[in-house]
């Protein structure tokens, strides 16, 4: 993939999208463990934790990437892809681990176990929509990552006023996970054209969306009707 071409260019923005809809919890917690800190520690702490994290999430980025040429494991990534932008479409993420670490190694531990447990699907999302290009997983995160650490009471903000960001983030996953699906080894030979291929991630999209916000509108509603 050319670094100059168009398909390196949506590549790299469809991981940047994929980081600020995924990562957004992961900045929040780094935030709350900073907060539990002396004033004049949270900046280092902030700053190591973010490093800290991009660097273990390029390294697994990396090894998922490998591990996506093994025939098959495409397919089941894409299968996994599928599912979570299913659920992006219906939860608010939620951070669920309470950061009490009040010292400076303590709090980097503390971001590093829960950005590891918490980015798995980012990880998976990522590597999917990396094509096995390196660069593109290093720059993308090196891009996204701080983006959305630094920011990330803005992102959350945007995604609560515009919802529709949410939604294009569950397609891109969904798009991605095509890709996958269709690249996969045991797969590819029933696509005989570029159009099929086409026809099929156009398909996958629309019906993950169309499934997605249906359910979620059955959910809300039931959840106001009066009992």
């Amino acid at each position: 993939m050319d670094i100059f071409s168009m398909e390196f260019f949506t590549a790299l923005l469809s991981i940047i999208l994929i980081d600020l809809v995924l990562a957004g919890d992961n900045a929040l917690l780094i935030g709350l463990v900073a907060k539990n800190l002396p004033k004049k520690q949270q900046k280092k702490v902030i700053f190591w934790g973010t490093f800290s994290a991009i660097f273990i999430r390029i390294a697994l980025t990396l090894v998922a990437v490998k591990l996506l040429e093994i025939d098959g494991l495409l397919l089941i990534g894409g299968v996994l892809l599928l599912y979570i932008s299913y659920k992006l479409l219906l939860t608010e993420e939620e951070i669920n681990v309470k950061p009490n670490k009040k010292n400076f190694w303590g709090a980097i531990c503390t971001i590093l176990l829960a950005d590891l447990l918490m980015g798995i699907d980012n990880i998976i999302a990522v590597a999917g929509a990396a094509h096995g290009n390196f660069l593109l997983v290093a720059i993308g995160l090196l891009i996204s990552i701080p983006i959305v650490v630094w920011g990330s009471t803005l992102v959350t903000k945007l995604m609560e006023d515009f919802p529709i960001i949410i939604v294009l983030g569950a397609a891109v996953l969904a798009w991605t996970s095509s890709k996958m699906i269709v690249h996969d080894a045991y797969v590819s030979p029933f696509f005989h054209s570029q159009n099929a291929i086409y026809k099929f991630e156009a398909i996958v999209v629309i019906t993950v969306i169309s499934i997605g916000l249906m359910v979620k509108y059955f959910i809300r509603k039931r959840e106001v009707a009066p009992k």
